[in-house]
């Protein structure tokens, strides 16, 4: 893939300095040192809404940076560390992690904790299939099982083998997730909207037993995996760790359903969270569930909770960003209707609290 055709030139406001960048990745990487030809090249990766992340270029060698977002962030957030160094560790287990080259802490190199990772090639599938690639109902399918099965895969790996064992805290977690993410709501908050107090009452008397523990994702969306271009079904990377944690695999599970939206869906979701899924073939959400439980043996009888839960997760993900957005610490233009996302997401949630069980 040609390096202009997922990438875009640096947006105003996100640029560093090449030169500087280049001379600590000469003295880090011996793939770029043995570079004679050529300076450093960068572009930037559109999508996403949290950490920036660059495609660099030297001679032959690729390497993509992740860095934190601008402006203040959460306590903990966007810890470029610990993302590296879980890579590091799950790479030689769950190839579909890519491999990180270097982390550096040095402000003198960019002002903030940045790491170097692998690019891997491959197709991101997001609103809309690539030009030149059928959305048949086999595709569909196809695509459907890989992600349940990566999904899968990621809850299999033995983290205590790994050397995660300090990598979170399961036990307690789904509670301490609900009171996390309750206060980072209200800290976030900007607009009224009548559904929270109740969703958060909700929520908070309705949390059940977890799981046996895993390493969780906690982002894991199709948008996340990159696929092959010769074989759009078949994973080639799983990216944006940043979130990952010792955790209930079915909180992982929800947060992946959360974005898969079907035709049956509310046109309000549609909206705010367009995606292939609603494409011929793929699986419903009862058929994604009936193939995880199948496959991962776990019981799937309170996934009501969890995917309420991922709702409100995800509607505060977007407030995050929106009250960075409100209080003029970014600039991106994207994230101006972020509110009216926010508002959606706390009504759909609401819904699927009172339902009873999921449709």
């Amino acid at each position: 893939m040609n390096i202009d055709q997922d990438t875009i030139a640096v947006r105003s406001g996100e640029a560093f300095d090449p030169h500087v960048v280049e001379d600590y990745l000469r003295a880090q990487i011996a793939e770029v040192r043995a570079q004679s030809e050529g300076s450093l090249e960068v572009r930037q990766f559109p999508s996403g809404a949290s950490n920036l992340t660059y495609l660099l270029k030297v001679g032959t060698w690729e390497g993509v940076l992740r860095r934190p977002p601008l402006g203040p962030v959460p306590p903990k957030a966007h810890d470029m560390g610990r993302e590296s160094g879980l890579l590091r560790q799950i790479h030689p287990v769950f190839p579909l992690a890519p491999e990180p080259y270097c982390f550096c802490d040095d402000p003198a190199i960019l002002g903030v904790p940045f790491y170097v990772m692998e690019r891997r090639q491959g197709i991101v599938l997001d609103s809309a299939l690539p030009s030149g690639i059928e959305g048949t109902e086999e595709l569909g399918r196809r695509l459907s099982r890989a992600v349940v099965e990566t999904l899968v895969d990621i809850h299999a790996i033995d983290w205590q083998q790994a050397g995660l064992e300090h990598f979170g805290y399961p036990l307690g977690f789904l509670e301490r997730q609900v009171k996390s993410w309750i206060e980072r709501y209200q800290r976030a908050q900007t607009d009224e909207i009548p559904e929270v107090e109740p969703l958060l009452r909700w929520l908070s008397t309705h949390i059940p037993t977890s799981s046996t523990a895993s390493l969780i994702h906690n982002d894991f969306k199709l948008n996340n995996m990159l696929f092959a271009e010769d074989d759009p079904a078949r994973p080639v990377a799983v990216l944006d760790w940043e979130m990952a944690t010792l955790g209930d695999p079915l909180f992982d599970l929800a947060i992946s359903l959360s974005y898969w939206v079907r035709p049956s869906d509310p046109p309000e979701l549609h909206s705010i969270l367009p995606t292939v899924t609603v494409l011929p073939g793929f699986y419903e959400r009862n058929e994604f569930l009936e193939l995880y439980a199948r496959k991962s043996g776990r019981d799937l009888s309170d996934m009501h909770f969890y995917m309420t839960f991922a709702y409100f997760k995800l509607a505060i993900i977007l407030q995050q960003i929106y009250v960075r957005w409100k209080r003029g610490q970014t600039q991106d233009a994207r994230f101006a209707g972020f509110g009216k996302r926010v508002y959606t997401l706390i009504q759909h949630a609401y819904a699927v609290s009172q339902q009873g069980q999921l449709t």
